[in-house]
């Protein structure tokens, strides 16, 4: 085992096996209370807490699992689920009363231009903005630049590369407007 400066060896085993007693203890908690078990930093870090640090709006929750980055605003009692991808370099807005599933990727900004003009040409940028009472599905991309209206829900595993007007229900890779009767 690698050292700590400043930690002596034994001190060092003797901490990781408090941490290792410490998730037990906790994992055992989370089956038996809330029938789960969590990615040890999701178990650890309160979701409510992160919110309030980031400047979320009340009753809003994020999984410590989950990356923020930028201009990232989002309002009221919505839920950000484990191993999201909140990218707001180019602005990204939120609304209240969301779901944003487990896996969903937010961008508001891609390296492509740069990418293939060999670094000559910049990042490109556009914000995003997610309505009120939105559903987004698990494993959905959202790219930048787009719009997604109040009320609207997005599949899972789509791929958004436009806006979707209020209260419309988008599927698919891309997504586009669904029409299933039996679904609806």
């Amino acid at each position: 085992m690698k050292t700590v400066p400043g930690m002596e060896p034994d001190n060092l085993h003797r901490l990781l096996a408090a941490i290792h007693e410490l998730r037990d203890a906790i994992r055992t908690m989370s089956k038996e209370k809330y029938d789960r078990v969590l990615p040890f930093a999701d178990m650890m870090f309160d979701r409510w807490e992160k919110s309030r640090f980031l400047g979320f709006g009340v009753q809003t929750s994020i999984y410590d699992s989950s990356l923020v980055l930028g201009d990232v605003n989002v309002g009221e009692h919505t839920w950000i689920g484990p191993f999201s991808l909140l990218d707001g370099t180019g602005k990204l807005t939120i609304g209240s009363y969301c779901s944003i599933s487990a896996g969903v990727q937010i961008y508001t900004h891609d390296s492509v231009a740069w990418a293939v003009s060999g670094g000559v040409k910049s990042y490109s940028y556009a914000p995003v903005s997610i309505g009120d009472n939105c559903y987004i599905g698990p494993q959905s991309v959202i790219v930048k630049g787009v719009t997604i209206g109040s009320g609207s829900v997005v599949g899972a595993l789509s791929y958004v590369d436009r806006d979707v007007p209020p209260g419309v229900k988008v599927w698919g890779r891309p997504a586009r407007p669904q029409v299933n009767p039996e679904r609806d």
